[in-house]
């Protein structure tokens, strides 16, 4: 007997079909089929396609954001919105968390400047580029970093903290009350109801906490999705058939860029092991260097770039000849577009979250959030892709522009082949399935045969 049938359904053009679907999987699509004691989902006409796959996002800071204070644009403005924002908060453990911060609100935060915002409790507060972390002079006592030795930690000519710490996630973390990972049942429901229904994780370093967390939350239902994580340590196996492990992620930092012989070595350690490496570049040099010594090293299949968010046009072509997958965001044009257009190089604007040339170069890309530091929505990242408005309504890189079935398509691919064929709505292929109604708005999502949105 079947666990779920779908009717009236349209796919790929065809309308009036239904799907049977037993134990995860499509086992039948026709017109008419039988109808049994099974669950009926009635499409209403609608199409069914495969569940979209966000292939860049982080589970646990997209599941801690919504217990912190907005920081940033739209929500925060002026120095003393910040300052109202951080006195409201109730906080949690005793400290304010903070995220989304953008200088346009009071400039290069550091420890003083915030202590002139809030200073009676411990305050962190979270870059929007999620690499930075700004701590008052309460957060810095509680947490040590006087004395501490972690290379992320900024400080003046006198040796002294700024409060501002790099690149250091897991080490505050471990220093700061209540760090275990926070629930991911929202997080899985909305993502649910998004029609997403497979994510690549893409924190890097995952420890044993951070993966029980995960695979904790697949187990009880809370986070129904297929997950793929980027952060597992060097060696990991894959833990199941929905818990998998991807390529290793490596961070080429603006904040601190690697050393050329030291990336080369990490590089073909994972090659050496048959693990591709997922590497981050939202900057020229970054690009540039990674080009450089995997062109010394060599690549293997599945390596990746993450975010590609400056592509100069004369590497489109070394990306190819590699053979890298551009994992990409271009939802941060609508998101972040203006702030762009005030400060980023004139020069460098047509190379912002290239799309077309990519595609029309045969780079296979694929398409994600970074959610929480981008938006979360892939019917928000598939418009900015169509018509790359910023917030202002500027067209920013507009011959970069592609259309809706190839924004769809660079969210169907494979969690293990991102950029790859989309995937179909055909027999054997597992339920993952969404109903999108004519306005492109996800209507119901059923993952692994069962109806979850």
């Amino acid at each position: 007997m079947s666990e779920l049938l779908i009717t009236n359904c349209v796919i790929e053009s065809v309308p009036g079909l239904d799907i049977r679907i037993e134990n995860g999987l499509i086992t039948e699509i026709g017109h008419h089929l039988s109808r049994g004691n099974e669950e009926v989902v009635d499409a209403a006409g609608n199409d069914v396609i495969p569940g979209l796959c966000d292939h860049h996002i982080h589970l646990h800071a997209l599941a801690a954001r919504r217990a912190s204070v907005e920081c940033g644009p739209p929500h925060v403005r002026t120095s003393a919105e910040l300052a109202a924002a951080l006195h409201s908060s109730p906080g949690t453990h005793g400290w304010v968390r903070g995220v989304g911060y953008f200088e346009s609100v009071a400039g290069d935060l550091d420890r003083d400047q915030l202590d002139r915002l809030h200073v009676a409790r411990p305050v962190r507060i979270q870059h929007r580029s999620g690499a930075l972390w700004i701590l008052n002079t309460a957060g810095i006592e509680a947490t040590g970093i006087q004395r501490a030795d972690h290379p992320g930690i900024e400080r003046d000519s006198n040796g002294h903290p700024t409060g501002r710490v790099w690149r250091a996630d897991a080490w505050l973390r471990d220093r700061i009350p209540g760090n275990a990972p926070p629930s991911l049942s929202t997080v899985g429901s909305e993502l649910a109801e998004l029609g997403i229904t497979a994510v690549t994780d893409a924190t890097p370093d995952l420890d044993d906490d951070g993966i029980a967390s995960i695979s904790a939350a697949m187990s009880t239902g809370e986070l129904p999705q297929r997950v793929h994580l980027l952060g597992a340590p060097l060696g990991s196996r894959q833990f199941s058939d929905r818990l998998t492990v991807g390529p290793y992620k490596i961070v080429l930092a603006d904040s601190g860029l690697p050393d050329l012989e030291e990336l080369a070595r990490i590089i073909s350690a994972h090659h050496a092991l048959g693990r591709p490496i997922a590497a981050h570049c939202v900057s020229r040099e970054a690009l540039l260097i990674l080009l450089a010594v995997l062109g010394e090293v060599g690549s293997i299949p599945g390596d990746r770039i993450e975010h590609g968010a400056l592509i100069p046009a004369e590497s489109v072509e070394e990306i190819g000849r590699l053979g890298l997958t551009v994992v990409t965001q271009p939802g941060f044009i609508a998101d972040r577009g203006d702030d762009y257009l005030e400060h980023v190089d004139p020069i460098d604007i047509g190379d912002l979250y290239r799309c077309r040339t990519l595609i029309d170069s045969s780079v296979p890309v694929a398409f994600s959030s970074d959610a929480p530091y981008g938006p979360l929505s892939p019917w928000a990242v598939i418009a900015a892709a169509q018509d790359r408005r910023t917030p202002g309504g500027v067209i920013l890189g507009g011959t970069e522009a592609i259309d809706y079935t190839q924004a769809l398509s660079a969210y169907l691919s494979s969690q293990g082949d991102p950029g790859g064929p989309p995937r179909r709505v055909r027999i054997g292929a597992p339920a993952d399935l969404v109903v999108v109604s004519h306005d492109y708005e996800p209507v119901a999502t059923v993952i692994n045969g069962r109806r979850i949105h």
